[in-house]
């Protein structure tokens, strides 16, 4: 009894472990990268800002500047030849190596200095990692401490720790994917977005990309009271703990 006991609580450990990594890597990128950095849409607190462009490579893997230009990239070529990661042009099978591909090409652009990616990126300031060549250190870092937390506290807590750490690309392959090809639209917008509720409430509300296309500015992916987009409800907690603000004016409408 008291071994299942153990094993139950180990396992229950494990679960805590993924799903806090997972909450904190998609909290840095949707409320920090995309509708604080990408969008404007909340304006965070100076050292707020700092941190998260200085830190947030070393938890999602991802170079601040590198994922605001590409998400920009997303929007003004949104499902056309030229977007970065569009089901629409690579279905789902191809939509890693899209991503990962583009995250890349993009990230060598900005080393480059061509001026063609660099003048969507002039806000922000590539991190070190990127600017020294040595962008692998991070996911290095990351397996590291997993490494060390398996080691001291159980493999299967090190094995949570690192694939909640490194969960970002399956949540973007989520909303790329299915806020791309399957769902409901609320707005007429020139690409092929959509609402999908599952993958909104997987990934903070980022699954609402049709009323997100529409409203960009918006730090409220939501529009109709059956949608659900919790990362507005975290920037709602951040914003009463001093962290940032929302851009109240650029909220968008709801409806009448």
């Amino acid at each position: 009894m008291a071994s299942a006991y153990a094993d139950g609580m180990y396992v229950l450990a494990c679960l805590v472990v993924f799903l806090l990594a997972y909450g904190l890597t998609i909290v840095l990128t949707s409320v920090g990268y995309h509708r604080a950095l990408a969008h404007g849409a909340v304006q965070l607190h100076p050292l707020a800002r700092r941190a998260l462009v200085t830190l947030g490579p070393w938890v999602t893997g991802f170079d601040a500047k590198t994922w605001v230009v590409m998400h920009r990239l997303h929007h003004r070529h949104s499902d056309t030849p030229d977007d970065p990661h569009s089901p629409v042009n690579v279905g789902f099978r191809g939509l890693f190596k899209a991503q990962l591909d583009g995250y890349a090409r993009i990230q060598q652009a900005l080393v480059n200095g061509d001026p063609d990616v660099t003048s969507l990126g002039r806000d922000l300031e590539l991190s070190w990692p990127v600017r020294s060549g040595r962008w692998y250190v991070p996911y290095l870092v990351q397996v590291a401490v997993g490494l060390v937390v398996a080691v001291t506290m159980g493999w299967w807590l090190g094995i949570a720790l690192v694939a909640g750490l490194m969960s970002h690309v399956v949540q973007g392959a989520i909303i790329n994917y299915f806020g791309h090809a399957h769902g409901g639209r609320n707005f007429d917008t020139d690409d092929n977005s959509r609402n999908n509720h599952p993958a909104a409430w997987l990934v903070l509300g980022e699954g609402f990309q049709n009323n997100h296309h529409r409203y960009p500015s918006s730090a409220r992916f939501s529009y109709r009271w059956r949608e659900i987009d919790l990362g507005f409800v975290v920037c709602r907690v951040l914003e009463q703990l001093r962290v940032l603000r929302v851009v109240e004016k650029t909220l968008m409408p709801r409806p009448a």
